[in-house]
């Protein structure tokens, strides 16, 4: 399996089998849980920092914010969670789901939201998303002060930004009016 070790803001893959080292460090950030928001993008490990203040700030507005629409939905919400299988896995800022997921992996979500990092890879997702079953993906960028949602194109390949989240009746724009911005 060939690693992939971020250090700096250089990307560094180790090909073959990781040197001891490797395995070491990746040890040593399960054993520290600084690896809750690492991922295995078919097969290659993505080292991912923790958030930052205003990824922070916007993941505990949102929680408040969508939790009596998700009620009234009938979907239930989570945090953060690895959305796939073992060796193909992402971890999104948090999801709603049709019923309680269960396991270490979750193979899909009614709907996924991601809050937009420096450098971080939220808008390559989309296709494993819809690979998933993954009906809509709520965005949320703490620089650009928006919210934008999207959901899933009838044939399944892709998706579409829309104005209100058929699952949760609530606009990209009240969630955006609804977030006291950092």
């Amino acid at each position: 399996m060939a690693s992939v070790v971020r250090s700096g803001p250089v990307p560094t893959s180790v090909a073959g089998e990781p040197a001891p080292a490797v395995d070491d460090a990746l040890e040593r950030r399960r054993e520290l849980g600084q690896d809750l928001f690492d991922e295995v993008w078919e097969g290659v490990y993505l080292m991912s920092p923790g958030p930052s203040s205003a990824h922070a700030i916007v993941d505990s507005q949102l929680v408040v914010l969508l939790h009596p629409y998700a009620t009234a939905a009938g979907l239930v919400g989570t945090g953060i969670f690895n959305l796939g299988e073992p060796n193909n896995y992402r971890v999104p800022d948090g999801a709603y789901h049709r019923g309680v997921p269960t396991g270490m992996y979750v193979p899909t979500a009614a709907i996924v939201v991601e809050i937009v990092s420096p450098g971080d890879r939220t808008w390559k997702k989309f296709s494993f998303y819809a690979a998933h079953d993954v009906s809509e993906l709520l965005i949320a960028d703490p620089d650009a002060r928006t919210v934008r949602l999207f959901a899933r194109r009838d044939a399944g390949d892709g998706y579409d930004e829309v104005a209100a989240s058929a699952l949760l009746d609530i606009t990209a724009d009240q969630l955006t009016e609804g977030i006291t911005w950092p």
